[in-house]
């Protein structure tokens, strides 16, 4: 199996330098251990120096300081390869999330089109259920559980849940684990603040359910256009998660603190380091 090679690069210049690096190392933590071994992938991921130096091969992320209106955070190149843009700015560290929720989707998905066709669902009371018919659902590995507050953290930086294959399950089975952070406790439900896509057989519309409010909300999107069904959905969709999305203070407190204490563990490693150095320095003088 062939190695992805994603790569985060910095469009605004405004996000710290040593947090970019440390998100790199998480987000490259959460690809190998937790994601590939769940959807069979493999990948690199790691931050890149320049904006405006992308190597040969590497799938860009750009963090950028605003998306054009009707656009999302997934894109295809010229050549029909993925690249994402996330929104950053130095006052939040949400973007974090945000940018694991799209390289994993990324890499779940890398065209933008896969589809799973499982039991159609409906709305009922303040959630879904399932009903009769199939639905051809879009493969986003981290809509129905994108929201802030179903985040975890890798080494002091907050990362975003996802779905693992079982989500497209028939029914529920004790158990099972239908999000990696075990937020989803059935097939094809979905978490405030998340949403589903999904091409109806019978009108061939690409229709959504959101749980954006206190209530879920069904929203018909027309036929696809273009030549990938999630840059598709995520420019008619991006706007109002992004709008609806509230901060998760508590682990981002929790995330900031954990930074500072590695940092000062850092620091007493390289000076202990030094002095091992140092004196061996002065054993062969």
């Amino acid at each position: 199996m062939s190695v992805i090679q994603v790569g985060i690069a910095d469009r605004t210049r405004q996000i710290d330098p040593e947090l970019l690096q440390e998100t790199a190392a998480a987000l490259a933590i959460q690809v190998t251990r937790d994601l590939g071994p769940v959807w069979n992938v493999q990948a690199t991921v790691r931050a890149l120096p320049s904006a405006t130096h992308i190597p040969v091969g590497v799938w860009p992320v750009f963090l950028v300081a605003s998306l054009p209106p009707g656009e999302g955070g997934f894109h295809l190149d010229k050549k029909n390869q993925p690249f994402a843009e996330v929104i950053a700015t130095p006052d939040s560290n949400d973007w974090t999330i945000d940018a694991s929720h799209e390289i994993l989707e990324m890499l779940v998905d890398p065209m933008g089109n896969r589809l799973q066709t499982s039991l159609a669902i409906k709305i009922s009371g303040n959630g879904v259920k399932d009903t009769t018919g199939d639905f051809e659902y879009l493969v986003e590995a981290c809509d129905p559980c994108e929201a802030n507050d179903f985040a975890y953290e890798i080494q002091g930086i907050a990362v975003s849940d996802f779905i693992t294959p079982r989500f497209y399950d028939p029914v529920a089975t004790s158990g099972t684990r239908y999000s990696f952070g075990g937020n989803i406790k059935a097939p094809r439900q979905i978490l405030p603040g998340g949403y589903i896509s999904f091409v109806d057989p019978e009108t061939d519309h690409m229709e959504q359910i959101l749980l954006l409010g206190p209530k879920p909300q069904f929203k018909d999107l027309g036929p696809a256009t273009g030549s990938s069904l999630r840059a598709f959905v995520d420019g008619q969709t991006y706007q109002p998660v992004l709008e609806n999305r509230k901060p998760n203070t508590a682990l981002s407190e929790r995330c900031a603190e954990h930074r500072r204490k590695r940092a000062a563990a850092a620091n007493a490693r390289g000076a202990l380091y030094t002095r091992l150095a140092s004196a061996s320095a002065g054993s062969t003088t």
